[in-house]
């Protein structure tokens, strides 16, 4: 069974509805005893990171978090779910990440000398490509997909990774940052896969089966 941390931040139904599409169980839940007995966790969102955390710790799931991945057990983020896992966000100071990942979650900002008809919109939004990583392309969560694939994005926000190894795929935008990270029974990606049609559903069957 999949669960999928229910912290009320964003349509975590769609979601849901992806991973049964693939074939996966899963379900949309904030009950401590399901997460913890769950043989997958999803951590989606949509929103801000302090807001993220917050949510969280409300619900008292930041340990149970710690622990699940701890043990080893399959984990994925997913957007918000993603960024949680750093150390600190540019979009919440003195607020503290999930810290699984060493690292920060920086803002998206135009380049200064940047011409008016290049500046960049945040937030980030809509179709664009990922680069896998070449030592990633044999990772279980990116099996059969193509290297220049294009995913759908929705972020004001990108994380930047102190260990450099843990970066799966990277995608262009003000700069090339981290779209996916991978390490051990972690999976992470800044896009959302449940809106990136076939090559979304693919990396969450690659997760149902991983």
């Amino acid at each position: 069974m999949i669960a999928i941390i229910d912290y009320q931040m964003g349509n975590l139904r769609s979601v849901e509805k992806a991973f049964l599409e693939v074939g996966g169980k899963a379900i949309v839940t904030s009950d401590k005893g399901r997460i913890t007995r769950a043989q997958k966790l999803v951590l989606p969102g949509v929103g801000a990171f302090g807001d993220g955390i917050k949510e969280l710790k409300k619900l008292r799931l930041v340990n149970i978090i710690k622990s699940f991945v701890n043990d080893g057990m399959p984990f994925f983020g997913i957007c918000l779910g993603m960024q949680l896992l750093f150390e600190t966000s540019e979009e919440a100071p003195g607020v503290k990440g999930l810290g699984i990942f060493k690292g920060k979650v920086k803002k998206i900002s135009p380049s200064p000398l940047a011409t008016h008809s290049l500046l960049l919109k945040v937030p980030h939004m809509g179709w664009n490509q990922i680069k896998l990583q070449i030592t990633n392309y044999k990772l279980q969560i990116f099996k059969d997909i193509p290297g220049n694939s294009y995913v759908y994005f929705v972020h004001s926000y990108y994380c930047e990774p102190k260990e450099k190894n843990i970066i799966a795929a990277t995608t262009k935008y003000e700069t090339d940052f981290a779209s996916a990270v991978c390490k051990d029974n972690i999976w992470a990606c800044q896009f959302h896969p449940e809106k990136s049609q076939s090559v979304g559903l693919k990396i969450m069957e690659n997760f149902v089966r991983c």
